[in-house]
């Protein structure tokens, strides 16, 4: 809802464009008059089309396409397979081993001439089932990987004719029962163990209150139910999230519930439901409350009514400002059709209610319904959580890298990065151990959830100059260069390294969405003739780190004579090479890394994952080869004084601030920030510098960094050093107490009752003339 006063950004309207990720097809059900619209974000991608009609034959008259040239397309490709196995649960005349055909039948639209901004348009002249696929040659050609030209966004959108105004997201799975609590109620509802709950907020910013009780206890005449307090605990939050931490438990510490899935980040364990009582003592008599309506739903269970029910508040928007130790509260953060799924660990006595609060903005000031589904037993739903890279953006479920199967044969240790699930440590080795790998031997680490950026067309050199901070008509092919993406402000909006693949090629190998989103703003105020390709999952990626990293990469990477050989490349060079002989899987191999040691990093197509994986570690079994993951890369990463977007750089801090001056080129031409960046290099008022602590006690990010009661500085990251054998952190600094060797103190506590001596320092901590990087 938008108005003169304010704007909301992904609320009140359910996002219609959703984006078509590789190897990810998407099934849409078309009624009669229905609108498809394909947008070629990227241009020169081609989308395949399987249209299907009820007898599950290939028929494209109802989306009027039946005119159009019919491919064959291989099932054993990415995506395709999936496609395939549907049309045989469909009973449809799917290709098998028995008839000997391997293909499915297909028309495709945009093609390599395809512009940017192109948009395609069908219409459904009857229901039929349309399937979408980005063209698998487009992701997984082996030849693209260092040519450049892979990926491309493609979004769509389907306009319903005949559909209600409150649309909900497509079945996770198969649904045993689902109903819809009207505004304003509750309802009480029964749940076998291994089945799946999903409660969906239909109209976006409205709060819901549940609540379990074990059928088993209530059987004995116990009442066993969620307990916040136990729950929070046991998980170490303030609520569960998918992932390790991911129960909800019982009074006796036992698991009720498993959150597999959820689409907002933002809830409540520690308000109870609302209540008659609150409501009075505000001037609402006689309002309708979740409370009793959780007593009179559980009625006919025997349940005891309480006046106040405590309970899980999905979508809750709260929070305990530190300065005066209170719940604060405002509009819920979920857009329509956002959900949390929970998979029930014993029977169950459930109660959701659509929560009737409309006198503060917990709801948005318009209570509105809630819509439940319970999914058959052990339904296939995998653990996520949503990414979006702009607030308006579709929600994207966290996936597995590429090279998955062979970190969780290691491991179930996982964190969220961006989109990803990349592993936080392996259990056979822990961070430590895979810390002195990193510094003593080799390591190998899937950082695949890097954002890739591939730029090409007659005006990709002029856009980059336009965009990055370093001179890039300097760069030859087959070289790369770390550069920041920098405001009006010159402020940092993203740093990465940036390869240049042949004349008019680049690929961009970044940390943020944003990159792509300037780029493409830059380009379409310049109307420049260039294509900027987002890689998305195309292009998952390997570093490997470490002083025997070299010897490693000679004894898997082949390359060719007229390219520069695996042992010769230079730090941030550049080649194509094939896994062991000529034949081999393609990757590209940089001498690139985020650890400040000798290292290198593998860019493959996901095809060639498993066996670049298994290649390098049985490789590098004599070497001291070890798998790492992100725990030991933070301490790494701060000991060699490299900075991370979120930490040393962010909104509010210019390129010197952040302590990348190295790489601002002031004598290039104009590019954005420049002017900012020039005035801000003459009168500095921040500095990025190191403080080295007396013990092995560590701050926390943003704890202020004191002289006497005066703060001079924040702490931006922190780790104890197993090289220094004491603490360290990085720190933004005032000009005036950034001297090496000062004496400075860190805040604790209300940053006055207790304070760590520190000293300042250059950075980085370990390495300083980066020789190592550089061997």
């Amino acid at each position: 809802m938008d108005s003169s006063s304010r704007a909301y950004r992904g609320y009140q309207t359910q996002h219609t464009a959703r984006l078509l990720r590789p190897a990810r097809p998407v099934k849409l059900a078309l009624g009669s008059d229905d609108l498809v619209t394909l947008n070629s974000v990227d241009g020169s991608t081609a989308v395949l089309l399987f249209a299907v009609n009820a007898t599950g034959i290939s028929d494209y008259s109802a989306i009027g396409l039946n005119n159009n040239p019919i491919q064959e397309i291989d099932t054993t490709m990415p995506g395709v397979a999936e496609i395939s196995q549907w049309y045989r649960n469909q009973g449809g005349s799917a290709p098998d081993k028995k008839s000997g055909s391997h293909t499915l039948p297909c028309v495709s639209v945009f093609d390599a001439t395809t512009l940017a901004g192109e948009s395609f348009v069908i219409r459904a002249s009857s229901a039929t089932t349309l399937w979408l696929s980005i063209h698998p040659n487009e992701i997984f050609n082996s030849e693209r990987v260092h040519s450049g030209g892979m990926g491309g966004a493609i979004t769509f959108e389907h306009a319903q004719a005949h559909s209600t105004l409150r649309s909900l997201p497509e079945p996770l799975a198969d649904v045993r029962d689902e109903f819809t609590i009207p505004r304003g109620t509750a309802r009480a509802y029964e749940v076998n163990s291994g089945e799946v709950i999903q409660i969906v907020d239909v109209e976006g910013q409205q709060c819901s209150d549940f609540m379990a009780m074990s059928s088993c206890a209530l059987h004995q005449g116990v009442e066993r139910y969620i307990d916040s307090t136990v729950t929070r605990s046991m998980v170490r939050g303030a609520y569960p999230s998918p992932g390790l931490f991911d129960k909800f438990y019982d009074q006796d510490m036992q698991p009720l519930l498993l959150l597999k899935q959820d689409t907002v980040g933002r809830h409540d364990t520690f308000a109870y439901a609302c209540t008659a009582r609150g409501y009075e003592e505000r001037g609402f008599f006689g309002h309708l409350n979740c409370s009793d309506n959780i007593s009179n739903a559980y009625e006919p269970f025997g349940i005891t009514a309480k006046a106040a029910w405590p309970a899980i508040n999905f979508f809750f928007n709260s929070w305990i400002h530190h300065g005066d130790n209170r719940i604060q509260s405002d509009e819920a953060w979920s857009r329509p059709g956002d959900y949390v799924a929970l998979e029930a660990l014993a029977d169950l006595v459930a109660v959701s209610t659509a929560c009737p609060d409309d006198v503060d903005p917990i709801n948005g000031w318009n209570p509105t319904d809630v819509h439940v589904r319970i999914y058959k037993k052990h339904s296939p739903i995998r653990h996520a959580v949503a990414y979006r890279s702009e607030p308006d953006s579709e929600a994207i479920l966290t996936e597995h890298s590429a090279f998955h199967a062979r970190t969780s044969a290691l491991t179930r240790h996982y964190n969220v990065a961006r989109d990803l699930w990349l592993p936080q440590l392996y259990e056979g080795t822990g961070a430590v151990e895979e810390y002195h790998a990193c510094r003593e031997a080799v390591t190998v680490q899937d950082l695949s959830s890097l954002r890739k950026f591939d730029v090409l067309g007659p005006d990709a050199e002029t856009l980059l100059q336009k965009a990055l901070t370093r001179d890039i008509t300097k760069l030859s092919v087959n070289r790369g260069i770390y550069a920041l993406i920098t405001d009006k402000m010159g402020s940092v909006i993203d740093d990465g390294t940036l390869f240049r693949l042949s004349a008019d090629t680049f690929r961009w190998c970044c940390g943020s969405d944003d990159s792509g989103i300037h780029l493409r703003e830059i380009a379409k105020k310049l109307k420049l003739n260039v294509w900027i390709k987002s890689l998305y999952s195309a292009l998952p990626n390997l570093a490997i780190q470490g002083p025997k990293s070299r010897e490693l990469i000679s004894r898997i990477a082949f390359t060719q004579p007229t390219t520069a050989a695996a042992d010769q490349l230079k730090w941030f060079g550049s080649t194509v090479a094939r896994l062991h002989d000529r034949n081999g899987e393609p990757f590209q191999l940089t001498r690139t890394g985020y650890t400040g040691e000798l290292g290198y990093e593998i860019f493959t197509h996901p095809n060639s994952a498993i066996a670049i994986w298994d290649a390098l570690i049985e490789a590098g079994q004599d070497l001291g080869v070890k798998p790492m993951g992100l725990d030991a890369l933070e301490t790494i990463r701060i000991e060699a004084g490299l900075m991370a977007a979120g930490a040393e750089f962010g909104p509010d801090v210019d390129a010197f601030e952040a302590g990348l001056g190295f790489a601002v080129d002031l004598k290039k031409s104009d590019y954005i920030g420049k002017d900012a960046l020039v005035r801000n290099q003459q009168q500095p008022r921040r500095m990025l510098k190191g403080l080295k602590f007396n013990g092995h006690e560590a701050p926390i990010q943003g704890d202020p960094v004191m002289v006497d009661r005066r703060q001079i500085g924040v702490v931006t990251s922190a780790t104890v050093s197993p090289t220094l054998d004491c603490a360290i952190a990085m720190a933004r600094l005032a000009v005036e107490y950034a001297e090496p060797g000062t004496h400075l103190e860190v805040g604790k506590l209300d940053g006055h009752a207790k304070r760590l001596h520190a000293t300042c320092c250059d950075i980085p901590f370990v390495d300083p003339t980066r020789s190592r990087a550089r061997a």
